[in-house]
């Protein structure tokens, strides 16, 4: 067979291959091939296997790309399932505030939290999304992310919301991270709906979701089902209508209390559920019957300072397959790293190592519906790759500089 980008010279290849999404013990299961050598052909993976193998069976096109692994090993690109990365404006204040003891409700009530990013994504230009978004999708794809999910839901108007969608598309079209863009009108009711909350979930339903559709800018419809924001009604009335509309399904759900949301993403048959920091065994069992994605994202937890992790660990040993995210944002998502998240999810929600891997690779791609693709290493898929300086475990090493290469398609697109 004959390939243009080889790797060689690894300790091991954490393949990630096989069905998904991963469920119970199979989530385990990280493909380990040691010494093993990936090659690909025009962005397509061609072979992962042993050095012998491919000794005797590859060869090189004249101006092939050669990566030497130094000894280090290689995993799949990284898939972040859930961000908020287009946004303006600074809420590092509310940080120190954080940090001195006040509450994301304390905050949110004097007029912080995401009402904040509203008011200066609504004054900003399109331009300035596009630059300040492009800046963070860089940070990202240093961090190993190969592929992303971006939301709307910072501008809560039907002009708005289509304009942070337009920056999602122009990104989508010339940055190296591949962006599966989700509508989210209903991440909040603005302050001028506030006392009418039922003429913005009709907005929702009857202007922003057509808008949307007419303009094919949204693959996703997404929803924060939480005791304040939106109810499960709601939830459902806005979800079936981005049904309707051609638009796939994933939900905020039990991020700061019990909302019934992964009741809800269960019952919809949602392909993903996010969050679910206080979901119940019964709301598990649900998500597992449904056949939906635990979306879980600890980094958000540790810089809320809300004290708790989702638990990991009942989800898994319930059946539910586990997939991780950054969730990029403005007020609690502040690193970029699925490497961080990794590293909170073994030590702060109970995952080993591999199971953290696969939730970051195989099953969040699943979560994306984009597994024929991407999230693992095996012949016929994307050759998204993370190069590591060393181990592969090392990743989980915060702060130390472990990622040596990062390709997408089969283009070295940051290397050491």
């Amino acid at each position: 067979m004959l390939a243009d980008f080889l790797i060689h010279n690894t300790c091991e290849v954490l393949t990630c291959a096989g069905p998904a999404p991963r469920r119970g013990p199979a989530q385990a299961d990280a493909g380990s091939r040691p010494h093993g050598v990936v090659a690909a052909r025009d962005g397509t993976i061609v072979f992962v296997g042993d050095a012998a193998d491919w000794r005797a069976t590859g060869s090189l096109t004249a101006n092939a790309v050669v990566v030497d692994a130094h000894g280090g090993a290689v995993v799949p690109g990284f898939v972040d399932a859930h961000t908020h990365v287009v946004f303006a404006g600074d809420r590092r204040d509310e940080l120190r505030r954080r940090l001195a003891g006040a509450t994301y409700a304390e905050i949110a009530a004097a007029g912080g939290g995401i009402v904040s990013s509203v008011r200066a994504t609504r004054a900003a230009t399109d331009d300035q999304l596009v630059a300040d978004t492009r800046r963070r999708l860089d940070e990202m794809l240093r961090c190993g992310t190969t592929s992303c999910e971006a939301k709307s839901g910072y501008a809560l108007t039907v002009d708005g919301e289509l304009k942070i969608l337009r920056a999602l598309q122009t990104l989508a079209a010339s940055h190296p991270i591949e962006i599966a863009a989700t509508f989210m009108g209903a991440h909040e009711v603005p302050l001028e709906y506030r006392d009418r909350r039922g003429d913005y979930v009709r907005l929702v339903i009857d202007e922003m979701i057509p808008a949307v559709a007419r303009q094919r800018l949204a693959e996703w419809c997404d929803v924060f089902c939480e005791s304040g924001v939106f109810t499960p009604e709601e939830s459902c009335a806005i979800l079936q209508a981005g049904r309707r509309a051609g638009m796939k399904l994933r939900l905020h759900a039990d991020e700061l209390g019990a909302s019934g949301g992964s009741l809800v993403a269960a019952q919809l048959g949602a392909r993903s559920a996010d969050h679910l920091i206080f979901v119940d065994e019964a709301g598990a069992d649900a998500l597992a019957a449904a056949g939906v994605v635990a979306t879980l994202l600890p980094i958000a937890a540790f810089y809320l300072k809300l004290g708790r992790f989702a638990p990991a660990r009942m989800l898994i040993e319930r059946g539910v397959a586990v997939a991780l995210a950054t969730d990029v944002n403005p007020g609690g998502g502040f690193s970029p790293s699925m490497p961080f998240a990794l590293s909170l999810a073994c030590f702060g929600m109970r995952l080993t190592f591999e199971e953290a891997l696969v939730g970051a690779t195989i099953n969040a791609a699943y979560s994306l519906d984009r597994h024929d693709r991407v999230g693992s290493l095996e012949p016929g898929k994307q050759l998204d790759v993370v190069v590591v300086d060393g181990p592969a475990i090392d990743l989980i090493r915060v702060g130390a500089e472990t990622i040596r290469a990062v390709v997408k398609k089969g283009r070295l697109v940051d290397a050491a």
